[in-house]
């Protein structure tokens, strides 16, 4: 477990990842927050929830809580560099689900609803997948403990 843990935790990536993670894991914060908590204008899990089963995924419920949990705790974990790469995984999979169950039928652009700010997202979460959380992150610490 503790090599496991070493190998999510380690990073070659320099500062610059630090640019991305905490724009990101703001949006995934709020948006999870929107669906978890009903914050920020969201509707919460049961608004959420209905408007998932209205659109074909069900249960409605369990899957705004999924979609809200990988959100929220996956941005904040991101915005810690926290296990950046298995939450960053989880953020790219909710995002694909979003483009093509929600977005992808509107088109690219945010104006008809479609799929480029998801997109945008989903690429953000794969590069941090591929890069780890760089050198200011908790990851980081985890790493040098583990050595």
């Amino acid at each position: 477990m503790k090599a496991l843990i070493q190998k999510l935790s380690t990073s070659t990536a320099g500062y610059s990842t630090l640019a991305l993670r905490v724009p990101v894991g703001i949006i995934f914060i709020a948006h999870g927050a929107q669906k978890l908590f009903g914050w920020f204008g969201g509707y919460g899990l049961d608004g959420t929830g209905g408007w998932m089963e209205s659109i074909g995924l069900a249960p409605g419920f369990l899957m705004a809580l999924l979609a809200g949990s990988a959100e929220f705790f996956g941005g904040l974990f991101i915005l810690l560099g926290l296990l950046t790469r298995p939450a960053a995984a989880a953020l790219a999979f909710t995002m694909v689900i979003a483009i093509f169950s929600v977005h992808f039928a509107n088109g690219l652009f945010m104006a008809n609803n479609g799929y480029e700010f998801g997109l945008a997202l989903l690429a953000a979460s794969v590069s941090l997948v591929l890069s780890g959380s760089g050198k200011a992150a908790v990851d980081q610490i985890l790493a040098k403990k583990l050595a």
